[in-house]
């Protein structure tokens, strides 16, 4: 973050001063990391105090300061040099009840509020400074992409991105707040689960330049239809000014008709017909790895992604238009997709053990439409390398669908059986999961191809007992579901 003392800090989030004198406040500065978990406190840091599931923040404040922290944020006197902030509701949007599920007292809002606050008197600072704020939306792909892009800006100058899916009402100010004046491009994902819950992270952050991937049936149960999350989708494009650019996959229809919604710069880009960027013939080596002709202002460019699936060539192509709008060159974005292996832990991680089973790791997140892109590269590294191999789909729930979770859950098993995937392994016994396990049977998996587990330990000892060497593996669910252990325990086997 850039330099601030406590007291330019209070002043900036309408809080008071607890545990310092005015004077001592107005010299002693933030210069280190801001950071809501008090293990990752650094000399000259700022501790934000949030209630949590196990424990609240307010109580680890004193630790906090003993590892270095100046001061905390937080919404009551901690003993320790302090900005306090009034306990109240969340301003404009209702999202700190699911970011901040134990808030009980409001405490947690109005730190949430203020840390919002703080970071959008940090971003605009250094926008007039020469920042560059790329903001990333879609219903999937976001942080595959978010990597994508922060690689390829990485040769043009200093990018700060957030690890894994920092997205949201906490993740999207802790991650503003770690860029300084050294940073060039900040990159940032922007996710919802209400409407209005993407202008609001735009305001914290205004972005030059906008990408909307997609509109699929992520969180489709929060909204309840496809053209509500369009809508909120949509809010990115909308908070781009003018003199900014948006992105469009015109792959999709639905974002393609978001040009009509924004008054910047659009810029189109598609895997499937010409547009002002866009890829030639794909094709995929055997761990599904693409290859295309990037087509740009004229200019062809040879690109071969280092990440798996075809359905990251529409990142890669965003990603691409990103950097070209940044002043890359195409051999730059080349090379720096070349070199972009999967950044974020759990998302498509291929690793082949000493035995020559292949385990795809894509244990973070999972929705209809990731799903089938999974199953895909799955069933391509399959038929690779002139004998087919067996595969194993290990699948858990794909959370909020709502009313559609069980027709959804049906469709993805009957979709392993078409694709020919030799077993599948339903890791979870509630009504989803038995219907994916329905769908799959009835679809024509009679010979015991489709097996249901009660959990991940009961998915992984199948496993063990049942793998052979040259099988490939897809471990894939929603993060709720706990997969990830299973994948990392497949891979260390």
């Amino acid at each position: 973050m850039i330099a601030l003392s406590l007291a330019q800090i209070a002043e900036i989030v309408g809080g008071e001063l607890a545990d310092i004198s005015a004077e001592d406040a107005a010299v002693t500065r933030v210069t280190g990391t801001v950071e809501f978990d008090s293990r990752a406190v650094t000399a000259g840091g700022l501790f934000i105090a949030l209630p949590g599931a196990r424990s609240d923040g307010h109580d680890f404040a004193e630790a906090a300061v003993a590892a270095g922290a100046v001061g905390v944020l937080a919404a009551r006197p901690v003993g320790v040099p302090a900005v306090v902030v009034a306990p109240r509701v969340a301003e404009g949007t209702d999202t700190a009840a699911s970011v901040l599920e134990h808030d009980t007292d409001g405490s947690g809002a109005a730190v949430l509020a203020a840390l919002a606050r703080l970071a959008a008197a940090v971003a605009a600072e250094l926008v007039a400074g020469g920042l560059t704020i790329v903001g990333i939306t879609g219903s999937s792909g976001k942080t595959s992409t978010k990597d994508l892009v922060a690689a390829v800006l990485a040769p043009l100058g200093e990018v700060v991105a957030p690890p894994g899916s920092f997205n949201n009402e906490l993740g999207l100010p802790w991650t503003v707040l770690q860029a300084t004046e050294d940073t060039d491009y900040l990159v940032l994902e922007m996710s919802a689960r209400h409407p209005g819950n993407i202008a609001a992270l735009a305001r914290i952050a205004p972005p030059s330049i906008a990408v909307v991937l997609n509109v699929g049936t992520a969180h489709l149960g929060e909204f309840g239809s496809r053209e509500a999350i369009a809508q909120t989708k949509a809010e990115l494009p909308q908070a781009v000014s003018s003199s900014g650019v948006v992105i469009l996959n015109v792959d999709d229809d639905a974002v393609a008709a978001m040009a009509q919604q924004t008054t910047a710069r659009v810029v189109r880009v598609s895997r499937e017909a010409e547009a002002d960027v866009w890829a030639g013939l794909v094709t995929l080596d055997a761990e599904a790895r693409p290859r295309f002709t990037l087509h740009a202002a004229g200019v062809e460019t040879d690109v071969t992604l280092a990440v798996h699936g075809e359905h990251q060539v529409s990142n890669a192509l965003c990603a691409a238009a990103v950097a070209l709008e940044c002043g890359a060159t195409g051999d730059q974005v080349a090379s720096a997709l070349a070199e972009a292996g999967p950044a974020s832990r759990h998302r498509m991680h291929v690793t082949t053990r000493a035995d020559g089973v292949t385990v795809i790791d894509d244990a973070y997140n999972a929705n209809p439409d990731s799903m089938l892109a999974g199953l895909k590269s799955l069933a391509w590294m399959a038929r690779q390398g002139g004998e087919t191999r067996r595969s194993w789909a290990v699948l858990g729930e794909m959370a909020e669908l709502g009313e559609d979770a069980i027709s959804e859950h049906d469709r993805i098993g009957r979709l392993a059986v078409r694709l020919d995937v030799s077993r599948l392994v339903v890791v979870g016994t509630g009504r989803t999961m038995s219907a994916m396990h329905h769908g799959a049977v009835m679809e024509g998996s009679w010979g015991g191809e489709a097996t249901m587990v009660a959990d991940a330990d009961a998915a992984l000892a199948l496993l063990q007992a049942e793998l052979r060497p040259g099988d490939v593996v897809l471990v894939k669910a929603s993060n709720a579901a706990g997969l990830g252990r299973l994948a990392e325990a497949l891979v260390a086997s």
